[in-house]
C-alpha cells in the first residue's frame, strides 16, 4: 500500500465545504475505498461536485485538496504500479487543474516504487507556472541532477518563486550556478530585468560549496 500525504487534514477540508459538497466527497471516498469505481471516474468531476477556491489564505486550493484525498484513498487498494498508471492517465487526459492535482498528489508520495518523473518532465515542458511549480515540489527528488537543474531554470523563465522548489539548498551546485549565470547574462544583454531568485542561486552555491 502506498501512502499519500494530504494537502489538508480531512477535518479541515470538510469544514471548508458546504453540506452538499461534504456529502459528495464522502460518497466519492466511500466508493473508491470499496473498489466500486476507478479513480478516473471520480477525479475529473471532483471539483464540480465539491468546490473550487482557496482553502485558506496562502494554502492549497479546495479542488486540489479534494483530488489529492481521492488519490490517497485509491492508493490504499492499488499496487504501486497500478497507482502510477492511473495517475499517468489522469495527467495525460486531464485539463490543467487536473494535471496540477496529479502533480501535487505525487508530491505527497514517498514510495520508491511510484516514480512519476516522466509526468514531472512533461509538466516542465509546459509554460504553465502552476504546473511547473507543482512539478518542482517534493517528488522532484526523483529527477536526475540534469533534469532538476533545468527545472530550476524553467522556474526562472516562467516566474515560479524558487522558495517553492524542494531541496534547493541541498541540490544547488556549481553547474546550476553556471546555467543561471548564462541566463542572467542573456537577460542583461537584452536589457531585461533579472529576477532576484536568479541571484539567490548564486548565493546558495557560494554558501554551500565546500572549501578547496
Amino acid at each position: 500500500m502506498t501512502s499519500v500525504r494530504p494537502l489538508a487534514p480531512p477535518e479541515e477540508l470538510r469544514s471548508a465545504l458546504s453540506d452538499d459538497a461534504r456529502r459528495a466527497l464522502d460518497d466519492m471516498v466511500a466508493v473508491l475505498a470499496a473498489g466500486a469505481t476507478t479513480l478516473g471516474r471520480v477525479f475529473p468531476a471532483a471539483a464540480r461536485r465539491t468546490a473550487r477556491g482557496d482553502l485558506a489564505a496562502g494554502g492549497p486550493r479546495l479542488e486540489d485538496a479534494v483530488r489529492v484525498e481521492l488519490v490517497a484513498i485509491a492508493a490504499t487498494r492499488l499496487a504501486p504500479g497500478a497507482l502510477l498508471d492511473e495517475l499517468d492517465q489522469l495527467y495525460r487526459y486531464g485539463d490543467a487543474d487536473e494535471k496540477r492535482a496529479v502533480l501535487l498528489a505525487l508530491g505527497g508520495i514517498d514510495d520508491p516504487a511510484v516514480d512519476g518523473s516522466a509526468v514531472l518532465l512533461d509538466a516542465l515542458r509546459t509554460n504553465d507556472p502552476r504546473l511547473v511549480a507543482a512539478a518542482m515540489g517534493p517528488h522532484a527528488r526523483r529527477l536526475s541532477p540534469h533534469d532538476w537543474r533545468h527545472g530550476v531554470l524553467k522556474c526562472l523563465f516562467v516566474g515560479v518563486p524558487l522558495a517553492g522548489v524542494s531541496d534547493l539548498a541541498v541540490r544547488a551546485d556549481a553547474e546550476l550556478t553556471e546555467m543561471v549565470r548564462r541566463y542572467i547574462d542573456e537577460r542583461e544583454a537584452a536589457g531585461r530585468p533579472v529576477p532576484d531568485d536568479a541571484l539567490l542561486v548564486h548565493d546558495l552555491t557560494t554558501l554551500t560549496r565546500p572549501e578547496a
